[in-house]
């Protein structure tokens, strides 16, 4: 009996880290990035990329924008942005790229990340929504 309880106890403590991604607080973290970064539709180049088509989209791949070094070293490299390269990247950017364009200490909560990554995921190359 002492072992259920114990591992209910367990999972009950561990059930945000198996939460789906929530898209509305995503976009409301997204509101730290905006400063610097747009999406959608008429998104345009502000001090860093806009970020459409972000997941799944190959480092540097948006044509035009003055990339830092290790972002061009990492599309050289074949580098892709999946969720758990940008996952890290986000937590801190520096980490992927030390010398970096990014002024952004990073978003450190999980949770915060997932949602970021999982609004980020519905927008297409052209801005519009999957």
């Amino acid at each position: 009996m002492r072992l259920i309880m114990a591992s209910v106890l367990m999972l009950a403590a561990t059930g945000s880290a198996f939460a789906d991604p929530d898209v509305a607080k995503g976009e409301t973290t997204f509101k730290k990035c905006m400063a610097c970064h747009a999406i959608g539709p008429d998104a345009k180049v502000k001090v860093g990329p806009p970020l459409n088509g972000i997941v799944g989209a190959k480092w540097a791949h948006f044509e035009g924008y003055a990339y830092s070094a290790d972002i061009k070293d990492g599309a050289a490299a074949g580098k892709v942005w999946d969720e758990a390269t940008l996952d890290n990247y986000i937590s801190n950017p520096k980490v992927l790229a030390p010398k970096g364009k990014m002024a952004f200490a990073g978003v450190k909560n999980d949770d915060e990340r997932k949602d970021l990554i999982a609004f980020l995921a519905q927008f297409n190359a052209d801005g519009s929504k999957k």
